[in-house]
């Protein structure tokens, strides 16, 4: 599993922050062999192509002349059906031998949805509710045919009273009033008995359904469940915890499916296993982007927050770690570009916070309430990217902040951002309109995904403003306000697949993320505020 380097790079002081980092350029060398070593292997062609993470850590041996450097190399899940492939580190645990426990488990659940889906498409199963809902329908037909009789029997008794019907014809009346209800309610309960055999019938079967729904969801949580605990993951100081212990004291208390099965934990079991030493590591997309995330081949990206934050929180004990970079932006001045006695319009520069975060750094919240300290209103109304600069309302009246909250909730205020991509649109995409539902990867906050049956309406119309050194400049109009609507239409491949110039979630750092909020407007309060500025790429 040990891949020797000969190079005369030199080596990290200290192990990168797998959430928080630039790739080495050691990962960068291992990365490449990777690559290579992926594009031997044609039975893997087509599943690589669909999409893959990959990983490297670069590590340190004992060897008769010194430390010998070298690089362990990772798949995520698994490739050919197999967790398990030469050149690559094992998984943390094997679940996939044949006649194993997760196996023969798991062919019991699929043993119990191969008899849901006989039920579930059965005949039998689909005639019983024609049959039912035609005998419901039928017998409410017959119910209304008789009620309507009885409405004309109740009008014509009526017109006989009112010409005066004599003490026989009255009793007649009443004796016919009396009986038409007592057919009526026998009639309802004819119909009924003819119902209730087919829906015994068919609440049988829908009972076997629930029956085997409930006994293969206790399965399979108990699978899972035995499936964690034997993820007994290592830490530097050769401490072994499993995935059930890790993640109880953690929000989410129960891992996620496929925890432990990422490149990143899998790279560090073995090193701690074999007594490496970590130097440095990063985790890298070959193929094509999945249909809701936003991947690059051939790109970088951290470990994902969900899975392997709490996993490799524990695994990283031990080491020293580079620190978190804290975007700080104090000697940045915060521009006021308007201001009234009820408002004041700002400009938050590229790296500032709207609100204060838990990790720290100076927010435009936190200044706006040391510059009107004996303010009513909370203030912030509404929020942009930490990376994203440009125009922030800031109502400094409760009344105010009203007006601003019904404004936004009504979507009576336009917005115009301009961005810079990565590179130049095709001649056949420069304006339109994008319409990608989106809601958040809780795996991988905050990264957003597109989610066509569970996501939120997106949509923002754009225009092309501009060619600037290989890079095209379009101005952006939200007409709705999804967190980073306008970074995943830009980046996702069914929306313009350029993403923004410096994105550092959807497309690739630079100096900073190339998207300001230039203007915006609410024409019911007679606000028109722009703040034009020239982004040079």
């Amino acid at each position: 599993m040990f891949h020797a380097l000969h190079t005369h790079l030199p080596k990290p002081v200290k192990m990168n922050n797998p959430f928080f980092y630039e790739p080495n350029a050691l990962c960068i060398l291992a990365a490449e062999e990777v690559k290579t070593m992926v594009a031997t292997h044609n039975e893997w062609r087509e599943e690589v192509q669909a999409g893959k993470m990959f990983g490297v850590l670069v590590v340190e041996r004992p060897s008769p002349h010194g430390m010998q450097l070298g690089y362990l190399a990772a798949f995520s899940g698994q490739l050919g059906g197999k967790a398990t492939w030469e050149g690559f580190v094992p998984p943390v645990f094997d679940y996939l031998q044949p006649d194993g426990y997760f196996k023969i488990h798991e062919r019991e659940i699929s043993h119990i949805n191969l008899l849901l889906a006989e039920i579930e498409n059965s005949s039998t199963l689909a005639n019983l509710k024609k049959q039912l809902e035609r005998e419901q329908h039928k017998a409410e037909n017959q119910l209304n045919d008789y009620r309507k009789m009885m409405a004309e029997a109740k009008k014509t008794r009526e017109k006989k009273r009112a010409l005066g019907a004599s003490n026989e014809d009255m009793a007649k009346m009443v004796a016919e009033s009396q009986f038409q209800k007592a057919e009526l309610k026998r009639l309802k309960q004819h119909l009924q008995t003819n119902s209730n055999a087919l829906q015994q019938r068919l609440w049988a079967m829908e009972n076997q359904i629930n029956q085997l729904k409930t006994q293969r969801k206790q399965l399979s949580d108990s699978l899972q469940r035995w499936l964690f605990t034997k993820f007994e993951m290592l830490n530097a100081m050769g401490e072994r915890r499993n995935l059930l212990d890790i993640f109880a004291p953690t929000p989410q208390q129960t891992p996620p499916a496929g925890t432990g099965e990422c490149c990143a934990p899998k790279l560090l079991q073995h090193a701690f296993a074999m007594g490496y030493r970590p130097v440095c590591m990063a985790e890298f997309w070959l193929g094509n982007s999945p249909k809701t995330e936003i991947r690059r081949a051939g790109a970088f990206y951290p470990a994902c927050k969900g899975k392997c934050g709490p996993t490799l929180e524990y695994m990283l004990q031990g080491l020293d770690l580079e620190q978190a970079p804290m975007k700080q932006t104090h000697n940045k001045a915060l521009r006021v570009i308007y201001e009234d006695k009820t408002l004041a319009v700002v400009s938050k520069p590229p790296g500032m916070l709207s609100v204060p975060g838990k990790d720290g750094g100076l927010s435009v919240g936190e200044l706006m309430r040391e510059r009107y300290p004996n303010s009513s209103s909370p203030l912030i109304v509404h929020r942009l990217d930490q990376d994203t600069s440009g125009l922030m309302l800031i109502p400094k009246t409760k009344e105010m902040h009203k007006k601003l909250q019904a404004a936004f909730l009504n979507h009576e205020v336009k917005k115009r951002y301009v961005a810079v991509l990565e590179g130049l649109l095709p001649p056949n995409k420069q304006r339109g309109v994008i319409s990608l539902p989106l809601s958040s990867n809780y795996i991988d906050r905050p990264r957003q995904v597109v989610d066509w049956q569970r996501g939120k309406p997106a949509v923002t119309h754009y225009e092309v403003i501009d060619c600037k050194a290989g890079h095209s400049v379009v101005a952006l109009y939200p007409q709705t306000g999804r967190t980073h609507q306008l970074r995943v239409h830009c980046a996702h491949p069914d929306g313009l697949n350029m993403p923004i110039l410096g994105d550092p979630l959807y497309g690739q750092k630079a100096l900073r993320m190339y998207l300001h909020a230039e203007a915006i407007e609410i024409e019911k309060l007679g606000i028109k505020m722009e703040d034009v500025i020239n982004l040079n790429p």
